[in-house]
């Protein structure tokens, strides 16, 4: 019988390889501090991300990024619905764009200089896992890198993104109403496309010399892409997608 046993604040055991392996088992606490968990080991936690925002003290009065870094304030989450509707906060939308207020020096290539794509002002989109959060003057920051930013966006229409360094904005198309046989699929059986028509792309990577290579898809071009890349966004008229040019499998005719 697994035991755990009360008495300061770190957590050990006898080790298991993962958590599929744990089976339930009865609990027993001896005396208040440390706690040890008979069948845990520290390896069992290594999947297990806490991603909470670092708190930069009052001290501090500006943070200046380094290298090909960027400093973006986090635009605030929608509160209510186009219609009015308040959200509560499990609800509200988490926000994957914000206004660049500082950047870095950028970084060399080869013998060339690269600076940072974005300036200090820009509206830009980021993916969606990256970066580091910071609590900086009472607001929300992230510090990521140049090539996390998806492209600029001024207006509030995201057919309007412009897509950098290798990056792609494709509108999807439309998913099919009826299946081959003619059966009409409700809302939940339709399955997602992953066919669009590309709207705009990024002036390309950088080859190890520091100059530009052009991307092999180009406006107007249908293409096939990779199910599960990219960034989502819901437009005016209709879905879009924000991914690398590599995750782009075929054009199609």
């Amino acid at each position: 019988m697994a035991t755990a046993q009360l008495t300061a604040s770190t957590i050990s055991g006898r080790s298991l390889p993962a958590f599929d392996g744990l089976r339930p088992s009865s609990v027993k606490f001896a005396s208040a501090g440390h706690v040890r968990f008979a069948g845990i080991n520290q390896r069992s936690f290594r999947g297990l991300v806490v991603k909470a925002a670092t708190v930069v003290a009052p001290k501090y009065t500006s943070i200046k990024p380094l290298g090909d870094r960027v400093l973006v304030k986090i635009k605030t989450a929608d509160e209510t619905t186009v219609g009015g509707i308040l959200l509560p906060t499990t609800a509200q939308t988490k926000p994957q764009g914000g206004e660049v207020v500082a950047v870095g020096e950028g970084r060399s290539v080869g013998k060339t200089k690269v600076e940072v794509s974005v300036k200090t002002g820009a509206q830009v989109v980021y993916s969606k896992y990256a970066g580091t959060e910071l609590d900086f003057n009472g607001e929300k920051h992230l510090i990521l890198k140049d090539d996390d930013i998806v492209g600029i966006l001024e207006t509030d229409d995201v057919k309007d993104l412009q897509p950098l360094n290798d990056r792609v904005l494709i509108k999807v198309a439309e998913a099919e109403e009826k299946t081959a046989g003619g059966l009409l699929l409700t809302e939940a059986s339709k399955e997602k496309p992953s066919i669009g028509t590309v709207i705009a792309v990024g002036p390309g990577p950088l080859d190890e010399e520091g100059n530009r290579k052009p991307l092999s898809v180009s406006t107007g071009n249908t293409v096939l892409y990779s199910k599960y890349a990219g960034n989502d966004f819901k437009g005016k008229d209709g879905e879009y997608i924000a991914l690398r040019a590599s995750d782009v499998m075929a054009i199609l005719s």
